[in-house]
């Protein structure tokens, strides 16, 4: 049965107190359990890399990954139990998903270094569809401008046909596919010395957007100054760059973790990083050094986590996390996957108390006094340092799976996370057993599964899966064939490097070759409207 999509709110019949206070204070005793039920939504034959859900209505859940097939999950139906719908394509694993600004489309890129764009208005108010590999839709139209994998795809916020892809082939690109599109593939194209992990469009200021890549350079950049002609380049496009160095005291240098993704918030004030072998990193659009960390330091009892437990770390694959504020007028939680097999939410607090809890810390007190057990954000060795406030005890952690989670999304106004990553299945996670999307959810187990010392029995499952043929190649594949290999394949990759010290990962100098790129240090105001439009 399907259903007109209202937007489901806890607390419409609260009228004797102002809507704000009584959202907060109602969705405040929902979360205070965090999310203790879930179900899994099995579909996918091979690990799920990305999830992403259809901008304002939030009714499509797009998924994809190592099964070469980007499946649509309809959350106005009365409880989701399979897929809407399954889109085919990719020859290779998808790492990338956004909908467009009127979610008329879908875009999807990954390992086979193709773009491919679906027509999602179509389907508005069909039924399921077959997913067995016979009734698969195809694409409308793909984009070759890259040469080697593309790790990210971004949307513009008002024009369905336009949107930014980042690479591993160090191109950012703007494809406009409007008629009559005003520029050629060189003057959409951005070279970049190093290879781009991340894009992201600003939600509000259309030609604003920010990108990481894997020297851990973050910057905010404007279209106008990076796309068109040469003549009208400046800079890269580069407005901002963020504050991304660590130093600690007893390390001579300083490491630049590789950023492998960010997002904004829905208004665009907040930006989220996240770092291989560090924490996601909060930052306000406006201030280049960070205003906080997310960290697994406490259970969300504010109990502190024994030494020989495992909890929040990222240290083995790409991981996408997501701001979200169901029923809320703000974004104020974040939600990540984790290496311990669970992913995590916080709440973020407003962003001007995170100014006041942030420590400055100058170069001359920096080695003059001890600063035991911290670690400082620094543009340079001689710089100031920033500490920023340390949010340690998450609001949940989200159980469910059996090995890393790599992608959070957040409904937009549904009090649903769902999760995914090296297994099958997506799990959705509630406050509640029951909402208008799923109905008789089950309770969460409590503890996920340790990660035992390697064996001979977990040795040749790794090799199997080392060795063995690729699941995602196979037309019908078990429930459980490969499962365990793939599990064995990154359990191995954990026990080698699960525990590696971000200082002693990556290590940056001043004289670094890294940070080559070209910035003469031009900021402009991204306010201003004198600029040329012309570059869209």
């Amino acid at each position: 049965m399907r259903r007109t999509f209202n937007k489901f709110c806890p607390t419409e019949s609260l009228t004797a107190r102002p809507v704000h206070a009584a959202r907060e204070d109602a969705l405040g005793r929902f979360y205070d359990c965090g999310f203790p039920y879930s179900r899994k939504l099995t579909a996918h034959k091979s690990c799920v890399n990305y999830l992403a859900f259809s901008r304002h209505d939030g009714r499509w859940l797009a998924s994809a990954g190592d099964d070469f097939r980007v499946l649509l999950w309809d959350f106005s139906e009365e409880d989701v139990l399979r897929p809407g719908h399954v889109f085919g394509g990719p020859i290779g694993n998808v790492l990338a998903l956004d909908f467009s600004a009127t979610n008329q489309y879908l875009y999807s890129g990954g390992a086979d270094n193709v773009i491919l764009k679906y027509d999602v208005s179509t389907l508005r108010g069909v039924g399921r569809s077959d997913i067995d590999g016979r009734g698969l839709s195809s694409f409308v139209e793909q984009y070759g401008d890259h040469d080697d994998s593309i790790r990210a795809l971004t949307c513009h916020p008002y024009e369905d046909e336009i949107f930014l892809s980042a690479s591993e082939d160090g191109k950012l690109v703007l494809h406009d596919g409007r008629a009559g599109g005003r520029m050629s593939a060189a003057q959409g194209t951005l070279q970049h010395m190093a290879e781009f992990t991340g894009v992201q469009h600003h939600p509000v200021m259309e030609h604003v957007f920010a990108t990481c890549d894997v020297h851990g350079q973050v910057c905010l950049r404007d279209t106008r100054m990076a796309f068109g002609p040469l003549s009208r380049r400046s800079n890269g496009g580069i407005v901002r760059v963020y504050n991304t160095k660590l130093s600690r005291k007893s390390a001579s240098y300083l490491s630049n973790p590789e950023s492998s993704s960010l997002t904004f918030d829905r208004d665009g004030s907040k930006l989220a990083v996240t770092f291989l072998h560090y924490f996601p990193t909060i930052y306000a659009l406006s201030d280049p050094h960070p205003l906080a960390i997310c960290t697994g330091r406490n259970a969300p009892d504010g109990t502190p986590i024994s030494p020989s437990q495992r909890t929040y770390a990222n240290s083995c694959t790409m991981k996408s996390g997501a701001f979200g504020g169901p029923g809320m007028d703000e974004d104020d939680m974040y939600g990540a996957g984790s290496d311990d097999f669970r992913a995590y939410v916080w709440k973020i607090p407003p962003l001007m108390t995170l100014q006041g809890l942030r420590k400055e810390i100058t170069s001359h007190d920096w080695y003059t006094r001890e600063w035991p057990d911290t670690v400082a954000f620094a543009e340079g060795k001689w710089e100031s340092r920033y500490v920023p406030f340390e949010i340690s005890t998450p609001l949940a952690r989200l159980n469910g799976h059996k090995s890393i989670v790599n992608a959070v999304a957040i409904h937009p106004f549904l009090l649903h996370v769902v999760t995914s990553g090296v297994e099958r299945q997506i799990v959705l996670h509630s406050p509640t057993p029951s909402s208008p999307a799923v109905q008789n959810l089950l309770s969460t187990p409590p503890t996920v599964r340790t990660l035992q010392p390697q064996d001979l029995a977990a040795q040749r499952t790794f090799l199997r899966a080392l060795f063995g043929p690729h699941p995602t190649l196979h037309e019908e594949v078990e429930e459980d064939e490969g499962e365990d290999e793939t599990i064995s394949l990154f359990d191995h990759i954990l026990r080698q490097e699960g525990e590696a010290d971000v200082f002693t990962m990556r290590r940056w100098g001043e004289d670094s070759a890294e940070d080559s790129e070209d910035e003469d240090g031009t900021m402009i105001d991204v306010f201003d409207s004198s600029l040329s439009d012309s570059s869209l």
